[in-house]
């Protein structure tokens, strides 16, 4: 069975006329259950989880300044949220979905987070709605049980997984792609294992044609045990944050082939959602539920 981890504190109230479409950690499941994709079985509901877990990847002051609300103005201001206790429950929490489904994962083949995909928070920082790097943390707890040994993280949003590059620049254990607009935020990249860069408006075929170039000759090159997919769907035209040109078909058609690659590689993948800003929140929750529809057909 599919497990997807969910908590209602995803989606935290925001100032009225915030960019981040939080509605969307709400619609998404309802989206689901409403038209059979998912049952609630599907659902298991995360907690805090021990802080042991946060300092193999975050400096315990940045933690801990996070955790008392005792940022600076500068720091805090980089995150784009307003900060409180709630606030950081919640991404705690979210890290713990992705935790306990990269266990699932190793079951059943494949495991989802409704939320995470937080690729922009540093060892020592946070950036652009991102405070726990939840993949990170994951892939750590991984190794640390020896659940896995060599770990490969496919980053897809749009923008670069500028946070996990940096937090895995000196760990050979875990390899580092990012597939990103070149011109996207952020605009001093890091340095992952692999980036590829696209120009604005890259459409479906070209998208695709790289990924299928790049990502089996990655796996054979590295041999991954465990896989984590960051299935951003901020690649689509209608993005308000993000300069490629996919449709939502495209989109679709990049998860089933990564998930199929993963499938036929007998991988196990942990996909956590990342970002999504177009103006229409139908269409974010579409895009992040075929991401769903393509693992039940493929998978189970």
């Amino acid at each position: 069975m599919l497990k997807i981890a969910y908590h209602p504190i995803y989606k935290h109230e925001l100032p009225e006329g915030h960019r981040f479409p939080m509605e969307k950690y709400d619609l998404l499941p309802q989206q689901l259950l409403y038209e059979g994709t998912c049952v609630e079985e599907n659902f298991f509901e995360p907690e805090i989880p021990n802080n042991k877990h946060f300092f193999t990847v975050h400096d315990s002051d940045y933690f801990f300044d996070l955790l008392n609300i005792t940022l600076s103005q500068k720091a805090a201001r980089k995150i784009g949220f307003p900060l409180s206790e709630v606030l950081v429950e919640r991404e705690m929490i979210i890290a713990d979905g992705t935790m306990k489904a990269s266990e699932f994962a190793l079951k059943h083949g494949i495991a989802m987070n409704i939320a995470g995909g937080t690729h922009h928070a540093f060892s020592n920082r946070g950036e652009a709605f991102c405070m726990l790097n939840d993949q990170a943390i994951a892939a750590k707890y991984l190794q640390n049980k020896s659940l896995a040994h060599k770990i490969l993280i496919v980053d897809l949003d749009v923008h670069q997984g500028n946070g996990t590059a940096e937090i895995f620049q000196n760990d050979a254990s875990i390899f580092t792609f990012s597939m990103h607009g070149k011109s996207n935020y952020p605009f001093v990249k890091e340095k992952s294992d692999l980036d590829i860069a696209l120009e604005n408006n890259t459409k479906d075929a070209e998208y695709l044609s790289i990924l299928e170039k790049t990502l089996p000759k990655l796996i054979n090159q590295e041999k991954p045990d465990f896989i984590y997919y960051l299935c951003g769907v901020d690649v689509i035209e209608t993005d308000k944050l993000g300069k490629l040109a996919l449709t939502i078909e495209g989109c679709k058609e990049r998860d089933r082939f990564v998930l199929q690659t993963c499938f036929e590689y007998k991988i196990p993948v942990m996909c956590s959602m990342g970002g999504g800003y177009s103006k229409d929140v139908n269409i974010i929750v579409n895009a992040h539920a075929n991401t769903f529809r393509v693992a039940q057909e493929i998978y189970f």
